[in-house]
Protein backbone atom coordinates (compact mmCIF):
# COMPACT_ATOMS: atom_id res chain seq x y z
CA UNK A 1 0.00 0.00 0.00
CA UNK A 2 1.50 3.36 -0.92
CA UNK A 3 1.97 5.95 2.17
CA UNK A 4 2.14 9.71 1.73
CA UNK A 5 3.30 12.16 4.70
CA UNK A 6 1.05 15.66 4.69
CA UNK A 7 1.74 18.23 7.35
CA UNK A 8 -1.47 19.77 8.60
CA UNK A 9 -2.64 22.81 10.91
CA UNK A 10 -5.59 22.51 13.40
CA UNK A 11 -8.55 24.90 12.37
CA UNK A 12 -10.51 26.36 15.39
CA UNK A 13 -12.85 28.25 13.05
CA UNK A 14 -16.23 26.34 11.80
CA UNK A 15 -19.09 26.62 8.95
CA UNK A 16 -19.10 27.85 5.94
CA UNK A 17 -17.18 31.45 5.95
CA UNK A 18 -14.20 29.81 7.56
CA UNK A 19 -14.20 26.91 4.99
CA UNK A 20 -14.33 29.27 2.21
CA UNK A 21 -11.56 31.55 3.68
CA UNK A 22 -9.04 28.48 4.03
CA UNK A 23 -9.82 27.33 -0.01
CA UNK A 24 -9.26 30.88 -0.95
CA UNK A 25 -5.71 30.49 1.03
CA UNK A 26 -5.08 27.29 -0.65
CA UNK A 27 -6.13 24.91 2.15
CA UNK A 28 -8.63 22.23 2.41
CA UNK A 29 -10.93 21.52 5.61
CA UNK A 30 -10.48 17.90 7.05
CA UNK A 31 -11.57 16.11 10.02
CA UNK A 32 -9.68 13.05 10.91
CA UNK A 33 -11.36 10.60 13.59
CA UNK A 34 -11.76 6.74 14.84
CA UNK A 35 -12.55 4.90 17.57
CA UNK A 36 -9.80 5.23 19.49
CA UNK A 37 -8.65 8.91 18.73
CA UNK A 38 -10.25 12.24 19.54
CA UNK A 39 -12.04 14.32 16.68
CA UNK A 40 -9.39 16.79 15.22
CA UNK A 41 -10.30 19.61 12.36
CA UNK A 42 -7.24 20.58 10.33
CA UNK A 43 -6.51 21.91 7.42
CA UNK A 44 -4.54 20.44 4.54
CA UNK A 45 -2.36 21.90 1.96
CA UNK A 46 -4.66 21.78 -1.03
CA UNK A 47 -1.48 21.08 -4.25
CA UNK A 48 -0.39 18.21 -2.01
CA UNK A 49 -3.43 16.40 -1.11
CA UNK A 50 -4.81 16.58 -4.62
CA UNK A 51 -1.29 15.18 -5.81
CA UNK A 52 -1.78 12.51 -3.18
CA UNK A 53 -5.15 11.83 -3.70
CA UNK A 54 -4.15 11.33 -7.75
CA UNK A 55 -2.19 8.75 -6.74
CA UNK A 56 -4.21 5.41 -6.51
CA UNK A 57 -7.48 4.32 -4.17
CA UNK A 58 -6.53 2.89 -0.55
CA UNK A 59 -3.76 5.16 -0.02
CA UNK A 60 -2.40 5.58 3.37
CA UNK A 61 -1.88 9.41 4.45
CA UNK A 62 0.50 10.12 7.09
CA UNK A 63 -0.82 13.11 8.76
CA UNK A 64 1.47 15.07 11.22
CA UNK A 65 -0.57 17.73 13.21
CA UNK A 66 1.20 19.43 15.79
CA UNK A 67 3.71 16.66 16.26
CA UNK A 68 1.02 13.87 16.57
CA UNK A 69 1.12 12.08 13.66
CA UNK A 70 -2.05 9.96 11.90
CA UNK A 71 -2.10 6.92 10.15
CA UNK A 72 -5.12 7.45 7.67
CA UNK A 73 -7.34 6.87 5.23
CA UNK A 74 -9.61 8.92 3.07
CA UNK A 75 -13.29 7.91 4.07
CA UNK A 76 -14.97 10.76 2.36
CA UNK A 77 -14.12 13.64 -0.23
CA UNK A 78 -16.39 16.11 -0.88
CA UNK A 79 -15.44 17.70 -4.43
CA UNK A 80 -16.97 20.37 -6.73
CA UNK A 81 -17.34 18.84 -9.46
CA UNK A 82 -17.75 22.10 -11.58
CA UNK A 83 -14.55 23.87 -10.90
CA UNK A 84 -12.67 20.45 -9.73
CA UNK A 85 -11.58 21.02 -6.69
CA UNK A 86 -12.20 19.34 -3.27
CA UNK A 87 -14.30 20.86 -0.74
CA UNK A 88 -13.73 18.87 2.33
CA UNK A 89 -12.51 15.54 3.47
CA UNK A 90 -13.12 13.05 6.34
CA UNK A 91 -10.00 11.09 7.43
CA UNK A 92 -10.36 7.68 9.58
CA UNK A 93 -7.79 6.44 11.36
CA UNK A 94 -6.10 3.01 10.92
CA UNK A 95 -5.27 1.21 14.11
CA UNK A 96 -3.87 -2.34 14.97
CA UNK A 97 -7.39 -3.67 16.12
CA UNK A 98 -7.89 -7.95 15.15
CA UNK A 99 -10.52 -8.30 13.33
CA UNK A 100 -12.55 -11.52 13.02
CA UNK A 101 -13.84 -12.08 9.87
CA UNK A 102 -16.24 -14.93 8.96
CA UNK A 103 -15.37 -17.06 5.18
CA UNK A 104 -18.14 -18.86 3.75
CA UNK A 105 -16.65 -22.78 2.43
CA UNK A 106 -18.45 -25.24 0.38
Amino acid sequence: MARIALEAVTRNDFGKGAARRLRREGLIPAVVYGTTTETVHIALNGHDLKKALKKRAGLVLDITVDGTSFQTVARDVQKDYVRDEIEHLDLIVIDDATVAARLATD
